[in-house]
Order: C-alpha cells, then sequence, then structure tokens
C-alpha cells in the first residue's frame, strides 16, 4: 500500500522541478520568473480578461497599479497570449512574468472571488434593463450578501437604483461594522441600505477598477471616472475616493444626459427675466455673469446660454474644472494643473483662437478675472460664475479679487444669482389653505414685489410635500426634480456711475431693487403661489 507522506513528497518533487524549469526558461528568454503560489494576487485585476479566455492562453493579469498591469503567463509566444497582450497594451503599460502551469492553476482559484462571467472592460459598466426594473428587490435581497461572487451584480444594482431614481451622486461610507449606502436625489441625501464590511471591502476594489484608480493606495484621494451604459443612454460618472477613519469613502457624481437637453425656457424662469436674459445672450460682447453657491445649478444655466447662442457661424471654447457634459459644435477645454492649464493661462490660449464666445467655468483669481473681463471689452461675449450669496455681491467681490472699477462696469452686461428649490410632486402634493402667520408673510413680500411681477390673484391657497405617501411618481417623498430661482439686474448707467465709486453691497443691492430687480425670495414666493414648491422648501433653501 503507498504511503501517503512518500506520495506527498514526490508530488512536492514535481512541483519543484517544474518551477525550476520556468525559472531556467525565463532565465533564458530574458524574462523575471514569478512562483505564483506566492505571489500578491488582485481578485478585481483577473478581471481584466475572462476566465475561459484566461484558461484558453494560459495568462493571468493578476496585478493592475494605475495604468501598468503585472501579467503572468506560462508562454508568451502563442497566438492566443500574443492576441490578448496586443489588446492590453492599447491601453495599458505590461511587466511580463514567465510562471508555470500549476502556478497558472492556482490562480483559475483566484476567479471564484470575482466574477467569472464576464471581464471588466475599463472605464465601462453596462446595466441591463432588467436591473433598472429590479433594482429594489435585488438589492434588499443581496445587502445582507457575504458572496464575493455577488461583488459585481451587486455595486450595478447600485448604480442601477442611482440611475433610475434620476440621483445626482452616491455615497459609499464605511462605519465600524457595516457601510452606509445614500443617494442624494433633488439635493437631499436619503440612506438606502447597509453592506457588511467584508463585502464593501471588495465592491470598493471593483470602483476603483472601473475608475482607473489604483488599487494599492489607500492613505490619499483619488479621483476618476466611468460610463455607465444603460439602456440607450451613456452616463458618464466622476468617481472620489478619500481616506477616513472607518476606510475609503465613496463618491459618485452622476452626470445625467438630460441635463445638458435644458433649454433656456426650461430653467424655471420667470417670463420677464427669461426675455431679458434672451436679449443680454444675444448681443456680440461683454460678460454675463451667474453666481450661487456649488450645486445651484450655475453649470447647467451656462450650458443652456452656449446651446442658445449656438451656431454654424460662430466659434464657442469654453475651459472647464472639469469638463462634465460634452456639447456638439463647441469646443470644450480642460483645466489640467499638472500640465499648467489653469483658467488664467487657458483663457489667454483660447483668446488667440478666435473666439466669438467663451464660457470660463468659474473666477477663483485676479489673473482670471482680468482676463475674462478685458475679454469682454475686447469684442467677445463672455460666459462665468463666480461664488457670492446673492447678485448684488458680485460687484464688491470683484473689486475684492483687485479687479479695477473702472474695468468692472463698461465689461459686465448683466450679473444673476440662482438657487434650486425642490419640485413638490404633482401627484401627491397636498393643498391647504395658508396660515395667518403664513398669510401676512406673503402679503408683505407681494407689496414689496416690482409692479412687473405682482400676481394677480388675492387668494393664498399653497401646497405642502405628502412626504408620508406610496406615491408611485416620487417614491413617497413628495418631491420630484428642482427648479431654479432667481435674481437678475443688468449694468445700466446708474449702477455703472455707482460702481465707479466702489460702493458696498448694500448700496448696489438699494439701487438694483430701483431698477426693478426681483429678489431670489420673491421669484419663490411666486413659484409657492403657482404650486410648484413649498414655503417650507423656499424658507430651507433662501432663508
Amino acid at each position: 500500500m503507498p504511503n501517503k507522506n512518500n506520495e506527498e513528497f514526490v508530488a512536492s518533487l514535481k512541483r519543484r522541478e517544474e518551477e525550476d524549469l520556468i525559472r531556467y526558461l525565463a532565465q533564458k528568454r530574458g524574462l523575471p520568473y514569478l512562483d505564483l503560489t506566492h505571489a500578491s494576487i488582485e481578485s478585481d485585476a483577473l478581471q481584466l480578461i475572462a476566465e475561459e479566455e484566461a484558461r484558453h492562453a494560459n495568462i493571468a493579469v493578476i496585478e493592475r497599479i494605475g495604468k501598468k498591469l503585472r501579467v503572468a503567463l506560462s508562454n508568451p509566444d502563442t497566438p492566443e497570449a500574443q492576441a490578448i497582450l496586443e489588446k492590453l497594451k492599447q491601453r495599458f503599460t505590461l511587466e511580463l512574468f514567465l510562471v508555470s502551469p500549476q502556478g497558472l492553476a492556482f490562480v483559475w482559484e483566484r476567479y471564484r472571488e470575482g466574477t467569472p462571467s464576464a471581464p471588466v472592460e475599463q472605464g465601462v459598466i453596462d446595466i441591463s434593463e432588467t436591473k433598472l426594473v429590479d433594482w429594489a428587490h435585488e438589492l434588499t435581497r443581496l445587502s445582507a450578501s457575504t458572496d464575493p461572487r455577488q461583488v459585481s451584480h451587486i455595486f450595478e444594482l447600485l448604480l442601477a437604483w442611482a440611475v433610475r431614481e434620476e440621483a445626482s451622486d452616491l455615497h459609499l461610507e464605511p462605519e465600524a461594522t457595516n457601510a452606509k449606502i445614500r443617494l442624494r436625489l433633488d439635493g437631499i441625501l436619503y440612506d438606502v441600505a447597509a453592506l457588511p464590511m467584508p463585502l464593501y471591502g471588495l465592491i470598493l476594489s471593483r470602483i476603483k477598477l472601473i475608475s482607473e484608480l489604483k488599487l494599492n493606495i489607500h492613505e490619499r484621494a483619488q479621483e476618476g471616472r466611468f460610463t455607465i451604459r444603460a439602456l440607450a443612454n451613456n452616463i458618464e460618472v466622476r468617481t472620489s475616493v478619500i481616506p477616513g477613519t472607518g476606510g475609503e469613502s465613496v463618491v459618485m457624481r452622476i452626470l445625467h444626459p438630460r441635463t445638458i437637453t435644458l433649454q433656456l425656457d426650461d430653467l424655471g424662469m420667470h417670463p420677464h427675466i427669461s426675455v431679458l436674459m434672451a436679449e443680454e445672450i444675444k448681443k456680440p460682447n461683454g460678460m454675463i455673469l451667474t453666481t450661487g453657491p456649488t450645486g445651484s445649478g450655475k453649470t447647467t444655466t451656462l450650458y443652456a446660454f452656449l446651446k442658445h447662442v449656438r451656431s454654424s457661424k460662430i466659434k464657442i471654447i469654453t475651459i472647464e474644472d472639469p469638463v462634465e457634459y460634452h456639447l456638439d459644435g463647441i469646443t470644450q477645454t480642460q483645466v489640467d494643473t499638472s500640465k499648467d492649464y489653469h483658467f488664467a493661462n487657458g483663457l489667454a490660449s483660447i483668446l488667440r483662437q478666435d473666439p466669438d464666445v467663451i464660457m470660463v467655468g468659474e473666477i477663483r483669481d485676479l489673473d482670471t478675472a482680468q482676463t475674462a473681463l478685458h475679454a469682454a471689452l475686447t469684442g467677445h461675449l463672455v460666459f462665468s460664475t463666480l461664488h457670492t450669496n446673492n447678485a448684488p455681491a458680485t460687484i464688491p467681490r470683484l473689486i475684492d479679487l483687485g479687479v479695477k472699477p473702472n474695468i468692472i462696469a463698461p465689461a459686465i452686461n448683466l450679473t444673476m444669482a440662482q438657487r434650486l428649490v425642490r419640485r413638490l410632486c404633482e401627484t401627491c402634493k397636498i393643498k391647504k389653505e395658508a396660515s395667518a402667520e403664513e398669510r401676512a408673510f406673503l402679503e408683505e413680500e407681494i407689496k414689496n414685489m416690482p409692479k412687473a411681477y405682482k400676481p394677480q390673484k388675492k387668494s393664498f391657497v399653497i401646497y405642502e410635500a405628502n412626504e408620508t405617501s406610496n406615491c408611485p411618481a416620487c417614491g413617497g417623498r413628495g418631491w420630484k426634480g428642482r427648479v431654479g430661482i432667481f435674481e437678475v439686474f443688468r449694468i445700466n448707467d446708474a449702477i455703472e456711475t455707482l460702481i465707479l465709486g466702489m460702493p458696498s453691497e448694500a448700496r448696489i443691492r438699494q439701487e438694483a431693487l430701483a431698477q426693478g430687480m426681483l429678489t431670489m425670495q420673491q421669484d419663490g414666493i411666486l413659484k409657492v403661489l403657482q404650486g410648484i414648491t413649498s414655503l417650507e422648501e423656499l424658507k430651507r433653501v433662501a432663508g
């Protein structure tokens, strides 16, 4: 009867002989040798090659660091291996290692830790119509799973959930025992699920891989992007990963294509303001500034302006940080500090490209402000954004940056401030009569409105959100979408004269109101009376 210890000794001897042979062949071919049974193997990196294809060609990607791959193979000369290597070289730098067949057999076992059905296509993820429909039931069922083979499926369901709900952001936040999953819907964060930490770790690796981030970097922030293929649309996603006390936190910004379909008339401007804006953006030169905090819809507004003026007869160039949406017929450039291409010098380069219309993503410093204003003075129409709380504050802000008042006054045509308020769900919103306190507030606001904007109706029926319903239209949240509230004023002769004296924000505001400016709060009041939003929502956003 054979001795078990002898059999194990013979098998071990054969393995060493095979590894020694491969080590000798590797030296002869000038390739590094690697013993895969003692090597670091990343399950997600394996997915760059489908298991069936990898087995057939005796090749495997064992590690990915940024754009560099470590590739193990037993014979680099076979047609199958050469075909895979050529495909990988189109996107990556390769470091090849010669390995034994028994080492590759060890790798095949690691495929069980990933999703064996398909390879990962860098920067792209497909979401089927089935996932878009069944996301809620499936994700609830799988959120308690610890099966690593479900990683891809769960990740795709999370994305499907976010896409179907039209979320702007998907947050994954690790805590002590679970990772909290939250969606930002209409500007508000909602808790939607929790994942066990072991599963979250695998999903984090999947996110890094698809976003083309470094898998082995855990102590510093990283940014990447990928594309979701869902039904007929390609949806761009920007990924941000930062280290935290509980682990790495992820936020994915979902750039819905519907944003760039919005026209000037879709922004929610009062008809008088819409007409004013249409007149101003037809002018051949001057600057139009839109202001507001991050997430107030400024970029969407500027894109609507660009689409309104777009024509085969003019050249439009943008400089953005980053380019979020791609617009046909417009040359778009992106800030890249690593290549010393930023707003100030990028704008100077753009001016040498003979543009008619320029969009500057944001004015952050004196150099950018001066270059943009001079462009507006020399025959260009310039759109840009600035961080201020309201429209009148634009002028003091530019002066604070160091811009001379005698440049500001003739260069700027119009300034605008905006915020986004949530829209009440038309299906389930609740009608009510305003309380005495609410009525007094509304009456005071209406009394102070410019005559051109004052509503004719005298009733004070308003609406509020039904946040306890099972409404299928809004998912029981009581809200569906957002709309802008705006305040706009032109730089007329009176304000131009005022600017030369370096006025305060209060003085500019006083003159703008005398000009007939509708304030953001007053614009919001009109939308409350129209049943578009609620008084509580307006107070939350506009104070």
